[in-house]
């Protein structure tokens, strides 16, 4: 059986911990393990957190949840923590806020990416498996469709034209993204660069990154990456020139414009 290993990060987000935590404890998928990773939070979360872990032990579908609680270096740390301690084929970061459209996407994503077949033939495991992702806003309402959306056929150089998979829709194979921590000199977009470089790890392995076909994540869209928008921008610039140069760089940065003009 596949296992996931899905990583929150937490730093005092009680206000909505249980949105995301509900969404992991509802699917019905048994090969799951969850890792709650807080910064050492003053709000109550740890213990939500801890009384998740109670029910979660306790129910039917058998997933296993930890609880990590301690100080640290900020958000990508914090995931770089999750990617040490994770045990899944493949793992996932939904954050607090953010979670499972229904009980049967990790079921689903399995059965659209058809693991079996590819296990049964003794071939390896994708590298990532990749889907769509809905907006919600804070109180979790449905806003709309991410506007960008997942290609058929996904490379390291499609995030030229932005980042077409959200964070959350990307299952990394562990063993590959453990080889490729986030990059700790980006404080707001780390996650851009770092699914790149595990896509380009995918490529010189001959590794398939999949499409599921399925709406696999609900992001709530007022984020880190929006509070720091224009910070977030300037990492995002410098991590494209260092993938793809400076003149394909500045080329998309005017046709992003254009199309922000007219759309």
């Amino acid at each position: 059986m596949i296992k996931f290993t899905i990583v929150t990060i937490t730093y005092n987000a009680g206000c909505v911990f249980m949105r995301t935590a509900g969404s992991v404890m509802r699917q019905e998928y048994p090969g799951v393990e969850h890792l709650i990773i807080d910064g050492a939070s003053t709000d109550g979360t740890v213990n939500m957190a801890f009384d998740y872990k109670k029910q979660s032990d306790s129910a039917a579908n058998g997933h296993e949840v930890r609880v990590i609680s301690e100080p640290d270096k900020g958000l990508y740390d914090a995931m770089n923590k999750g990617l040490r301690l994770a045990t899944g084929d493949y793992v996932c970061f939904m954050n607090a806020g953010d979670f499972f459209p229904d009980g049967s996407t990790l079921a689903t994503i399995c059965a659209k990416a058809r693991l079996g077949e590819l296990e049964n033939a003794a071939g390896p495991l994708p590298a990532v498996l990749y889907g769509d992702t809905d907006l919600v806003d804070n109180d979790g309402r449905y806003i709309g469709r991410r506007r960008l959306t997942p290609p058929e056929r996904l490379t390291w150089r499609s995030f030229r034209h932005g980042m077409l998979v959200c964070h959350q829709a990307f299952y990394a194979r562990t063993d590959i993204a453990r080889r490729t921590p986030y990059n700790l000199r980006y404080r707001h977009s780390a996650d851009v660069d770092w699914c790149i470089r595990v896509m380009k790890e995918a490529e010189k392995e001959g590794l398939q990154l999949v499409n599921v076909h399925a709406t696999v994540a609900d992001y709530q869209r007022e984020g880190q990456s929006t509070e720091f928008h224009r910070a977030s921008l300037l990492e995002r610039f410098d991590i494209m020139r260092r993938h793809y140069g400076l003149p394909m760089t500045l080329a998309m940065h005017v046709w992003f414009v254009v199309r922000a003009v007219f759309k």
